[in-house]
């Protein structure tokens, strides 16, 4: 395992950082444990002349812990049921999945 995969690693156990939830593929699988970290920052949006600031949510998760992220898988966290919308991306080092949700 490479330095960056270590560090990567690390930062997910990190109770500061991420928390425990449930990923199902397609929503409908078997549960799997995973670390995520949740995010939720403000997302502007352009419609015409107008912009317009909005919720988002981001979730992050392990590449390590995840076979293949898809758009319909679900996480729970926190008793909170989140969709996957749109396609995940994985960052540059293919370490973390990174994927915008929606709460069900």
């Amino acid at each position: 395992m490479s330095a960056f995969a270590n560090a990567t690693a690390a930062l997910f156990r990190d109770p500061n950082l991420a928390q425990d939830a449930i990923w199902r593929s397609g929503g409908a699988d078997a549960p799997v444990a995973v670390r995520v970290m949740l995010r939720r920052p403000d997302a502007v949006m352009s419609f015409g002349e107008g912009r317009f600031v909005t919720d988002s949510v981001m979730i992050d998760v392990e590449c390590a812990a995840l076979g293949a992220l898809a758009p319909g898988d679900t996480f729970e966290i926190g008793g909170v049921i989140y969709e996957v919308r749109g396609e995940p991306l994985r960052d540059a080092m293919r370490h973390v999945w990174k994927a915008e949700a929606r709460e069900v």
